[in-house]
């Protein structure tokens, strides 16, 4: 994990996912069937091709199981990582019953996170070369958005803005309620005059007045390859422009050809597919 997630939030989130798994109890299926003194080697196996993200957070959840034992760690592979099938990833020397009973959350949080990195790395390799830029949404799981976000990095792509207040989006909503793009603009720099602005468009011509009105950033919602293009040859580089909605892996390269600088894929975090990890026993 990097500087930008919160230790001890991912601490205490660790603690609440063990605690929600054991419900008040204990692995009744592990501690009927495992002597509580064996020690067995596991190791967290990829099954699918993809980019690993997670490990850490695998890692807390595997020694807050143990405490107050100590378990043996050692990491085969780092978060970012691309890796194939059959690759070890992390290989952890235990008593068993804590080894297993460690197991699904363990791998929940570890493919989740990894899936949302291995899509991230298909959408940044469909649009290399391009110059155009792959980025996540606030489209994310409750309490995950930090988790998921690092992810998407780990995949290679980039943060948008992590909440409502780092930034200012104006979408359809605000331009309505406020009485136009133009003015919606005006009552956000004027309330808040050094946030990041970055205005929601679904015409050249609300683009072209967010631009005449102060905009840097503009996202241009839903619009198709042809009219991107168009956004971008009228706008001619007075603000960076960012495609949104509807992008799909089949189109992706063809709106980034159209010269945006940012493609915006909320599916990297609502819709990714947990990356094939398991742990698997060994003899110790």
């Amino acid at each position: 994990m990097d500087e930008t997630v919160d230790r001890q939030w991912v601490g205490d989130l660790v603690r609440a996912t063990i605690e929600e798994d054991l419900a008040g109890g204990v692995d009744v299926t592990t501690t009927a069937t495992v002597d509580p003194d064996q020690v067995s080697v596991a190791e967290l196996v990829a099954r699918a091709d993809g980019v690993v993200a997670g490990l850490e957070i695998a890692e807390l959840v595997l020694r807050q199981v143990a405490a107050p034992d100590v378990p043996e760690i050692e990491y085969s592979v780092r978060d970012g990582a691309s890796v194939r099938a059959g690759d070890v990833l992390m290989t952890v020397r235990g008593k068993t019953r804590q080894l297993l009973t460690a197991e699904r959350t363990t791998l929940n949080l570890l493919c989740h996170l990894s899936g949302v990195a291995t899509l991230t790395r298909r959408w940044v390799d469909t649009v290399e070369g391009t110059g155009a830029i792959i980025r996540d949404t606030r489209k994310t799981m409750p309490l995950l958005r930090s988790l998921e976000k690092y992810a998407v990095r780990c995949g290679g792509g980039q943060n948008h803005r992590m909440a409502l207040s780092d930034a200012a989006l104006i979408k359809d909503n605000h331009v309505i309620a406020a009485g136009g793009v133009a003015e919606a603009f005006r009552l956000v720099r004027k309330t808040f005059p050094d946030i990041s602005i970055e205005v929601e468009v679904d015409s050249i011509e609300d683009a072209l007045i967010a631009v005449e009105s102060g905009a840097e950033l503009i996202l241009l919602d839903n619009m198709a390859v042809p009219l991107l293009r168009e956004a971008v040859e009228k706008v001619a580089g007075r603000a960076r422009l960012e495609a949104s909605g509807g992008l799909t892996l089949d189109t992706a390269r063809a709106v980034a050809e159209t010269g945006v600088n940012f493609l915006a894929v909320g599916a990297l975090t609502h819709s990714a597919p947990v990356l094939d990890i398991a742990l698997d026993l060994q003899e110790a």
